[in-house]
């Protein structure tokens, strides 16, 4: 993949694609053939600290963890981000979707991993 900048994450993306986070920029979304589909903050506005964990969940919806802004940040689809968390969070670095409408946070700041729960139809 070329023109990345500062690749750090790799997860899966919706539709069998995957998303790329990149160090103080954003997170690049491919499709299943690899080809580039966009950026979501190029896509809905969305200005990033420091993206850095990215899953997506069984609806589609990617969740993206921003390191620099302590945040984890929910992108439905075709809908407008809505922050997950804002608080408690000194270092998230990875995230995880797991069942249950739940996703789990790697905490570098205080060595945790931190369960929470959402439910991504509601959202």
């Amino acid at each position: 993949m070329l023109g990345l900048e500062g690749p750090c994450w790799v997860g899966l993306g919706p539709n069998g694609g995957f998303a790329v986070s990149e160090e103080f920029g954003d997170v690049r979304l491919f499709g299943s053939a690899r080809q580039p589909l966009g950026s979501l903050g190029g896509l809905n506005g969305h200005a990033f600290g420091s993206p850095a964990g990215v899953c997506t969940d069984a609806e589609g919806s990617v969740i993206v963890a921003d390191e620099q802004r302590r945040q984890v940040i929910l992108f439905p689809r075709a809908e407008s981000p809505i922050c997950l968390v804002s608080e408690g969070l000194r270092r998230p670095l990875g995230v995880a979707c797991v069942p249950q409408g739940q996703f789990v946070v790697a905490d570098a700041g205080d060595s945790y991993i931190k369960v929470y729960q959402y439910h991504s139809e509601l959202a």
